[in-house]
């Protein structure tokens, strides 16, 4: 359950990034995972794109850079790095 709430807060973060940004759609998504999370790899961009479903972030290609300091400050998270975003349109 805990995996659940941290990748919600990781969407929701990176959807008020896109939206900051003017964003159409996200092209690139950068994540960094701590050595303690129970969200990793091929798991993580699986349950990562059901999350992204349906938002500006679907589709997008995902970068996951994986920690192995296990005595990092964070290595029971999963933080968002960067994201990479194709402009919206210009408003008049």
């Amino acid at each position: 359950m805990h995996e659940e709430a941290m990748l919600r807060d990781l969407v929701r973060k990176a959807e008020e990034v896109a939206q900051r940004e003017g964003a159409a759609r996200v092209t690139r998504v950068r994540l960094w995972v701590g050595a303690r999370s129970h969200l990793a790899g091929p798991e993580l961009k699986d349950r990562w794109s059901h999350a992204v479903s349906g938002t500006p972030l679907s589709g997008a290609e995902v970068e996951i850079e994986t920690s192995r300091d296990r005595l990092d400050p964070n290595a029971e998270n999963v933080m968002l790095r960067s994201l990479d975003v194709e402009p919206g349109k210009e408003r008049p």
